[in-house]
């Protein structure tokens, strides 16, 4: 997974998966991905970049379920009163993590819970249910899709189980244009 330069195939892919035939209307453009980047001090990993930059800015059509949201807003059902996010600072984790089955005393959790939802990742879409997908924009699995829910925190990709596809958000998205459920390892 290359997280510095678009593979011409994933854009391809992706623009393939979204049908996007609009001349470029739906997408940020490139300005827009820069400002955001620097407002929030963290470069976007690739492909997402070029997509939002080149193909469309969210899509009601999804993934997820709801769709993908555009590049700077949240799903409608993530609350209010929320702690406001911080992008630049690192996603804290590396593999799954089920706080309800963490034994640990809810001052050690609840910081890192914290973490999990507000730092270091963008939030792509729901699917209901205060089920999320994230993908994560900084720390060490940048460019790594992970789907985060009230019960705890699973990385997308074959190489952590729960699923057949590839990591990152074009493996993401061609399990979700290929039909299949996300999580379909056996």
């Amino acid at each position: 997974m290359d997280t510095d330069h678009a593979d011409p195939e994933d854009l391809a892919a992706l623009r393939a998966a979204f049908d996007v035939d609009d001349g470029g209307a739906s997408a940020l453009g490139w300005e827009a991905v820069h400002a955001f980047e620097a407002q929030h001090g963290v470069v976007l990993p690739e492909p997402y970049r070029t997509f939002v930059a080149e193909t469309t800015d969210g899509s009601y059509s999804g993934p997820p379920d709801f769709g993908l949201v555009p590049l700077a807003e949240l799903p409608g059902d993530w609350g209010d009163n929320r702690p406001e996010r911080d992008l630049s600072r690192p996603f804290p984790l590396t593999e799954r993590w089920l706080w309800d089955d963490d034994p640990g005393p809810s001052e050690e959790v609840d910081p890192i819970l914290d973490a999990v939802f507000n730092h270091g990742s963008i939030v792509l879409g729901t699917d209901g249910c205060g089920m999320y997908w994230h993908l994560v924009v900084s720390g060490p699995h940048r460019g790594h899709i992970w789907n985060i829910s009230g019960e705890g925190a699973v990385p997308f990709g074959a190489e952590f189980g729960f699923t057949t596809a590839e990591a990152g958000f074009a493996g993401w998205v061609r399990h979700w244009a290929a039909g299949k459920p996300w999580f379909d390892a056996e």
